[in-house]
């Protein structure tokens, strides 16, 4: 199990989190997602033999950017 963390530069909303939290969570390889909305960190746990860490951090980026949010910065943390 491998996790990819990074911080989302505004706070998160709820309605938003659960938004990432659905579809991140539904990809093939993602275990869990956790997103705290008060300091907007997000945490994913994955197999990194179902999905390679650069591709689900892509997504994520551009997901979150859907959601009209910004990345902190552009590195991720990989863990695992």
């Amino acid at each position: 199990m491998e996790k990819l963390s990074f911080r989302v530069k505004k706070e998160f909303c709820a309605e938003c989190s659960l938004a990432l939290r659905r579809f991140v969570g539904h990809l093939d390889g993602v275990k869990d997602v956790e997103v705290s909305v008060g300091d907007g960190k997000v945490t994913i746990s994955y197999d990194g033999e179902k999905m390679a860490g650069g591709d689900l951090f892509k997504i994520s980026k551009e997901s979150i950017e859907k959601l009209g949010y910004g990345l902190e910065d552009e590195e991720e943390t990989r863990d695992g």
